[in-house]
């Protein structure tokens, strides 16, 4: 049956490319933008191309701005609450942006569903970060990389919260806020605490974005930067993939409703940001890349991987696409995309 979407940030990466997937389909979406991001316009602009300037609903609006988001809302079967401010670096150096974006938008539209009187489906995309440092946690040094000494599978959702960086802080005020908008007021919502995501219609920037910025830099021969000793870990999500866990939690909404759900590629799609990324990038390129070295930045840990068996138990879900073949698919896009740089 047909849903009503109502999609925050969908202009931005996952955005646009849930909305390319929900008007593919035949739902009927609504996109909420207030497009401020660099990568926003020209999203929309390809959404629109793709499928035509009437196949969804377009509003220029922000999440701070508590009216406007209220009125997006009426009607929403499925509220998918992605607009925020992204980078950490950007949270220290305006934490009051940070927190207002962040966490106030999330109350906003939070609130916007609870007024709808509809009880909407409302998916919230949170952050690994909200674990912190995880300093509790013992870690090891190999030749290429750092990882965990006894989280097999990574972090799972029960690894206590520590919010560290203004970022972390914002993120975790909605990500507790959504949750407990299930308990206090019996409104559907379901936290993915997503790691690295990864995908086409993502224009990466140094702060934010990691894999796809290394990427667009290497095509583009862009000065790049390695911050700490470049063996820090990261699990990789593809966006088809984090689409197939939204998809699932809306499809499975009864046993989902409440939950949270890591989101990322887990053990299997582990990759140290540069010692081990940058030989897989080298081949794909077809020449050496020269880098310069910088400090640990307020917010770097070692490693981040995310412990997935609590969505693959409840939800039937798990990545379908590999880290090699995933990167070689945005490579390639970037290559036959230059002109978007």
């Amino acid at each position: 049956m047909t849903k009503n979407y109502l999609v925050t940030g969908g202009a931005g990466f996952i955005g646009s490319n849930y909305v390319h997937r929900l008007v593919s389909r035949g739902e009927k979406v609504t996109v909420f933008d207030n497009l401020s991001r660099g990568g926003a316009p020209r999203n929309l602009e390809w959404l629109k191309q793709t499928h035509g300037a009437d196949a969804f609903r377009m509003i220029v609006g922000d999440v701070r701005d508590s009216a406007a988001i209220t009125e997006a809302a009426q009607g929403a079967d499925v509220i998918v609450h992605l607009a925020g401010q992204v980078a950490v670096t950007t949270s220290v150096v305006n934490p009051r942006e940070d927190f207002e974006i962040n966490a106030l938008g999330t109350f906003n539209t939070l609130e916007a569903a609870r007024a709808s009187g509809r009880k909407p489906i409302f998916l919230y995309a949170s952050t690994n970060k909200v674990y912190g440092g995880m300093d509790d946690v013992e870690i090891v040094e190999d030749a290429t990389r750092w990882h965990y000494k006894d989280l097999t599978y990574g972090a799972a959702e029960d690894q206590p919260l520590d919010f560290h960086s203004p970022y972390g802080c914002s993120k975790g005020t909605g990500d507790q806020y959504v949750r407990d908008y299930f308990r206090i007021y019996d409104l559907p919502t379901v936290v993915f605490r997503q790691s690295c995501i990864y995908g086409p219609r993502q224009f990466g920037i140094e702060d934010q974005g990691w894999l796809a910025w290394f990427i667009i830099a290497a095509v583009m021969g862009r000065p790049i930067t390695i911050y700490g000793d470049g063996k820090q870990v990261r699990d990789v999500l593809h966006v088809e993939d984090l689409l197939n866990g939204y998809d699932a939690a809306v499809a499975n909404i009864d046993v989902a409703k409440g939950q949270v759900y890591n989101m990322g590629g887990g053990v299997e799609n582990v990759l140290a940001v540069w010692t081990e990324f940058e030989p897989l990038l080298e081949r794909l390129l077809g020449k050496k890349i020269e880098v310069a070295r910088g400090d640990w930045r307020p917010g770097d840990q070692r490693v981040f991987y995310a412990d997935y068996r609590k969505a693959q138990r409840e939800l039937g879900w798990k990545p379908q696409v590999s880290l090699e073949e995933g990167i070689e698919r945005l490579f390639e896009w970037v290559t036959e995309n230059k002109k978007l740089f």
